[in-house]
């Protein structure tokens, strides 16, 4: 018979891990965690909440073991197959693994991006996912009809392109393509590699003011998904921006693609008057 789900909080008292490689074993039992039986939420509903939380905030980092289901059942005074509904339920979204011999394993958080006028780097940098950034091409080519009339120069003339992966825990999350203005800023392959290009503008003493943004999605080419390792035909978020400084002047042109799998986008809808 299933033992009986009794609500019970699961603290920070510790226990048997069977876990033994790999990250911290069972680092769930660091947190304080309960569920609320009067509440019509299911339980494992509360619990797989309250665990993706400790993931985005840092509280269960890449690589933690949470421990068996079993421990963790009897630590939160729950049934084995709630806490296996709950701890599935995040596998499923990609933010555990279940590792043969080692245990149940936290791979990642999801980001999730506000709408507004900051860049990835710092938007990644600012919820502690140690962004890093490697540049596939820093060159000057011929501007295209869509880069020309975003940027306000005239159609064939030179523009700077820069082409980038960025990556959070060395896993890619994102490819970014942008163009710019010729003679704006020295755009050196080096800081591109150590920093965020808006922190590069604003150095250069570029005041980022608005910005025109859409935002949509499409399958992944074969070269995107060898790019950042999802097989060919998987869903890309995409977006493109074209961003204006305090002059009005366009400043740079931006065509991204995400991961769906790692990222989102979250809106703030507000009633009109």
């Amino acid at each position: 018979m299933a033992k009986r789900d009794t609500g019970r909080a699961w603290d920070r008292a510790g226990g048997r891990s069977g876990d033994r490689a790999g990250g911290r074993a069972g680092a769930a039992s660091s947190l304080r965690l309960g569920v609320d039986r009067g509440s019509p939420v299911p339980l494992y509903f509360q619990l797989a909440q309250q665990l993706e939380a400790a993931i985005e905030q840092g509280g269960l980092a890449p690589g933690s073991l949470l421990g068996n289901e079993i421990e963790l059942a009897g630590r939160l005074g729950l049934s084995r197959p709630t806490v296996r509904q709950a701890i599935q339920s995040l596998v499923d979204k990609g933010l555990l693994v279940r590792r043969r011999g080692v245990g149940t394993q936290v791979v990642h958080s999801k980001v999730k991006r506000p709408l507004e006028l900051s860049s990835l780097y710092d938007d990644l940098e600012t919820a502690g996912q140690r962004p890093a950034t490697r540049v596939l091409r820093n060159t000057v080519e011929p501007a295209g009809a869509a880069v020309a009339a975003a940027l306000g120069v005239p159609e064939g003339a030179e523009v700077c392109l820069v082409e980038r992966l960025r990556l959070t825990h060395g896993e890619p999350m994102a490819r970014l393509r942008n163009h710019l203005p010729p003679g704006l800023l020295e755009l050196d392959t080096g800081r591109l590699e150590a920093t965020g290009l808006y922190r590069l503008l604003r150095e250069a003493g570029i005041t980022l003011h608005s910005a025109r943004q859409c935002v949509g999605a499409r399958a992944a080419t074969a070269g995107e998904g060898a790019e950042l390792t999802e097989p060919a035909g998987a869903p890309l978020l995409t977006m493109e921006r074209t961003t204006y400084d305090d002059t009005g002047r366009a400043v740079e042109f931006g065509s991204h693609v995400y991961r769906a799998s790692r990222y989102s986008f979250e809106f703030q809808l507000l009633v009109r008057p």
